[in-house]
């Protein structure tokens, strides 16, 4: 690794070493296409719709219940809800260093006024604890989520660090984390949170202020999990990591947001204390579950009753949890890792897992979001009430607000900060990572990049400023790219073909200088491992980045997708508007539903007349957007059919 030497800038993460330099908010611009649109909904709408709400169901109110004296008869929410008011004053913060207004800044005081009011003099701030009619302090450490709630508030006070400059945020999150390394420092309390969080925040305080015992009691939280020191529950103390030392596990595992943010924090730690060994211990865990443990889309979790990762290859469609945070700490984890070594394969999972999970979460308004997102939706849903929360993390459609809403917020902080996750800079010139209609300046050097991606496969980056020597421009190559063939188009029209990985080009660039990347976007069937049970013997499409997906009101007749095959004799081709169309064919009628009994010999096997047509397939990201469907990502093929003895 090296030391990264460039001044500061608005960065959700500066690590002080790596392989690479992140590019901050403000060297960094998303100017149009995909992520443009749904990053000014979320400014516009979503981070409105979420304090609405957090204000509606009580949760901003909490804070003035502890500072009037009447919370232990007042509170509203489950014990973690202090946590989704300062994810969105973070997605706030950083939406406000873009030039968003002196209306979000005034929002911004008027929350932090409202928090202050309810932090104890020794920096304690907790709503559901601490305080008379409450639990003691730190009396929960399994389910009470203090030390996760002041990850997101240190996150918060840094994103105004950053954002605006330090202030009453920062402050607030200074005097918590203060209280959290005298309380759980060395001699303190020898414990860890049940939800792992502030470690990942810890460091990155101790980035942003320079203050070495921010750092300290990260590292001890990491080295502390692991060891039995929370209580043994039901679903295990895997669930909560506490089962073996970071440096001893293989793969993520137990309850997956947990899981990453974990290994999100012990990445950083590596990074800045030079902890080889613990960054090679994540390395492996995340092959590991990339390799076994995650969704076509990226998500990752299987297990609905504990949020949690399955076994290797337990995989199952319809039961997928891919809960939405768990999407958006993988990105954390991945940029993390790409920072730290350079490989383009932790921005590969990056891409599917923000086109696939993160941004299918959302509504088109951005008033609406997915909790859990399944791969095989079997009935339609019902519309949820737009004036109650749902109980259901696993609705059917998109609801305005759950009971459990950490996921619009922890959308509305990764699409605030997106710009990013685009670029970074080395000693050797600026790579860029993720692909989207964008400006950037930084070291000499200012570049716009042009494209429709990811509809259009050609990406055009255009030289506006360079210095006089050369560097290196570097494009990723996505793995996805693997049998098809991608093009890199120089200056003068040299042309050759790259492989999956990183494309380079290494002169002296002049202004008006443009390269070209042309990535291979024919849909292409998918096919699964054979060890993933409940998706052998079917297929996917994916077009680029993008997973399709079947759903029901594509089909005529008002059938569901039960009735889809698809022929893998053919090859999916693009249709109109981003649509892709599969040769296949759609079941006549549903026999196994009228039978008996669903079972039969293999020389009777049910074989319902079919009709050959077209099957009509849509982005996964944008399924149930046009009412209640049926849904799947995972199609079974054609089969050769007998007729029957007797019929």
């Amino acid at each position: 690794m090296t030391e990264n030497t460039a001044g500061p800038s608005v960065l959700p993460v500066a690590p002080s070493r790596g392989r690479l330099r992140p590019l901050g908010l403000d060297e960094v611009r998303i100017t149009g296409g995909f992520w443009a649109g749904r990053r000014r909904t979320n400014a516009t709408a979503t981070l409105d719709h979420c304090r609405d709400w957090m204000e509606r169901v009580g949760w901003i109110g909490n804070f003035r219940a502890v500072f009037e004296g009447r919370i232990g008869r007042d509170r509203r929410g489950r014990e973690f809800a202090d946590s989704d008011v300062y994810k969105l004053l973070e997605a706030m913060a950083w939406q406000s260093g873009q030039g968003a207004g002196p209306s979000l800044d005034a929002q911004i005081a008027e929350l932090t006024e409202t928090i202050a009011a309810a932090q104890e003099p020794d920096g304690y701030l907790n709503t559901a604890f601490g305080h008379p009619g409450r639990q003691p302090r730190y009396s929960d450490l399994e389910w009470g989520h203090e030390l996760y709630c002041y990850g997101h508030l240190i996150q918060a006070g840094v994103a105004q660090a950053r954002a605006r400059g330090e202030g009453e945020l920062t402050k607030i999150a200074r005097r918590a984390a203060d209280h959290v390394c005298a309380t759980f420092g060395p001699g303190g309390i020898e414990g860890v949170c049940g939800h792992p969080e502030i470690e990942t925040a810890l460091v990155e305080l101790a980035r942003a202020t320079g203050e070495q015992r921010y750092l300290d009691q990260a590292a001890l939280f990491v080295d502390r999990r692991g060891h039995g020191t929370l209580a043994d529950i039901e679903f295990g103390r895997a669930y909560y990591q506490d089962d073996l030392p970071v440096r001893q596990a293989t793969v993520l595992r137990g309850h997956a947001v947990r899981a990453l943010y974990l290994a999100a924090g012990a990445v950083d730690v590596a990074v800045e204390t030079g902890d080889d060994a613990l960054l090679a211990a994540v390395v492996r865990q995340w092959e590991a579950t990339v390799a076994r443990r995650t969704h076509l889309t990226g998500g990752m979790g299987s297990h609905h009753r504990d949020e949690s990762f399955g076994d290797d290859f337990v995989l199952p469609p319809d039961r997928a949890y891919a809960e939405t945070c768990a999407g958006v700490a993988s990105v954390m984890l991945s940029w993390r890792l790409l920072l730290a070594t350079g490989e383009p394969r932790f921005a590969d999972l990056a891409e599917r897992t923000l086109f696939n999970l993160v941004a299918t979460s959302p509504s088109d308004d951005g008033r609406a979001f997915f909790y859990a997102n399944t791969l095989h939706r079997r009935r339609r849903g019902a519309v949820p009430p737009a004036d109650a929360d749902s109980p259901r993390a696993e609705s059917s459609l998109r609801a305005p607000w759950f009971a459990v809403s950490c996921c619009p917020t922890n959308v509305a902080r990764t699409l605030a900060l997106l710009p990013a996750y685009l670029a970074t800079a080395d000693g050797h010139g600026i790579q860029l990572h993720q692909y989207a209609d964008a400006e950037l300046s930084a070291g000499g050097v200012a570049l716009r990049v042009r494209t429709d991606y990811p509809s259009d496969g050609r990406v055009t980056v255009r030289i506006d400023r360079s210095p006089d020597h050369p560097w290196t421009l570097s494009l990723r190559v996505p793995s996805w790219t693997e049998g098809a063939t991608a093009w890199l188009v120089d200056a003068d029209g040299t042309r050759r073909a790259v492989p999956p990985g990183t494309a380079t080009v290494t002169r002296i660039f002049r202004p008006g200088d443009e390269i070209r990347l042309d990535l291979p976007m024919a849909p292409r069937w998918i096919a699964p491992d054979p060890r993933i049970d409940a998706v052998r013997g079917t297929v996917a499409v994916q077009r680029g980045p993008l997973v399709y997906c079947a759903e029901s009101a594509d089909l005529p007749g008002g059938r569901e997708v039960d009735a889809v095959r698809v022929d893998t004799a053919g090859e999916p081709q693009d249709g109109p508007e981003d649509t892709v169309v599969a040769p296949g064919e759609l079941a006549a009628s549903q026999e196994p539903r009228d039978a008996a009994w669903p079972y039969r010999p293999l020389d009777r096997a049910f074989a319902p007349a079919a009709e050959r047509t077209g099957i009509v397939l849509v982005p996964y990201h944008s399924w149930a957007g046009r009412g209640p469907s049926t849904m799947r990502v995972w199609l079974p093929t054609t089969q050769p059919r007998t007729t029957p003895p007797g019929r």
